[in-house]
């Protein structure tokens, strides 16, 4: 009789690839998956993204910025450390982690996604850990692209959004994603910070805050109000770092000669997709993305 770790060893990088790309191809239906909308995610991005990831890593996963987590579901890794500087995202991914049942019970009390539902969310406090991943899921899925933005007052703002479904979460998805996020280690912090012990084999994927539409003429000032210049050569600077040390790094950036320059050592390649930020969706082009490998 063949053991269970006997078909594991069998299990090559070629075979676990194939099972990747089919669930990368797959967005809408592949279990876990991203829970959240976010600016930036990368979920109908993976098929392009998956080549160059390198599956068979043998150490930790790190995403410093977490976000929708798109990667990370679709990995699915026995070990990881995850983080962000947002702290109501992080709160509410180690919620249900930890809570998955309490917070759909929550969220089954919000009822549907509708314009009067979501002010009146939107307007409401939470008294406890629950409500708040509750009201975060909901905001999030019914807000304007899935943007969270707050006022100088530390409120959320966005507009509603109407969006397609009107319901606000696959349960069982939730509960798929909680299974995996209860074995991970969750951090807020910087990115610099996250990565800290990051040993070689480890595989560390960055994707930090950017916008690739903008002019060329205006693109380091436009995104200096997400991610400063500053805090992208710090970033070259550590996947470098942490690339001669021997883990494997994969970043997500803008295709813009700024940024390209950044990474000398990495090889270059490109992804595209079409552009979800212009609230005209006439205004929606199709723009590249640079991956630095």
């Amino acid at each position: 009789m063949t053991s269970l770790n006997e078909t594991i060893d069998r299990i090559t990088p070629s075979d676990r690839y194939t099972e990747l790309e089919m669930r990368a191809g797959t967005p809408m239906s592949a279990k876990p998956r991203p829970l959240l909308r976010w600016a930036g995610s990368k979920q109908r991005l993976l098929r392009q993204l998956l080549p160059h990831i390198p599956v068979d890593y043998p150490g930790t996963y790190y995403e410093p910025f977490l976000g929708a987590g798109a990667l990370y579901f679709l990995l699915e890794p026995s070990n990881a450390i995850l983080s962000d500087t947002c702290e109501p995202l992080i709160e509410t991914y180690r919620t249900i982690g930890q809570q998955p049942e309490a917070v759909l019970e929550a969220l089954d009390k919000m009822d549907v996604l509708d314009r009067e539902q979501y002010y009146k969310i939107r307007d409401q406090t939470s008294s406890n850990a629950i409500n708040s991943a509750a009201r975060f899921i909901y905001l999030n899925r019914a807000a304007w692209n899935g943007l969270y933005r707050v006022n100088n007052k530390g409120k959320f703002n966005v507009p509603y959004g109407r969006p397609r479904s009107k319901h606000i979460i696959d349960p069982s998805n939730l509960l798929s994603c909680a299974k995996l996020l209860n074995s991970t280690t969750l951090h807020l912090s910087d990115f610099e910070e996250s990565v800290a012990n990051a040993q070689p084999g480890d595989l560390v994927y960055f994707d930090p805050p950017y916008v690739t539409g903008h002019n060329n003429n205006g693109f380091v000032d436009y995104n200096e109000k997400l991610f400063s210049w500053d805090d992208q050569e710090r970033l070259a600077r550590l996947a470098r770092e942490l690339q001669e040390s021997g883990a494997h790094v994969v970043v997500s950036n803008a295709n813009h000669p700024s940024i390209i320059n950044l990474y000398p050592t990495f090889k270059l390649s490109e992804i595209s997709r079409r552009s979800a930020l212009a609230s005209d969706i006439k205004q929606r082009k199709t723009v590249t993305e640079a991956v630095f490998h």
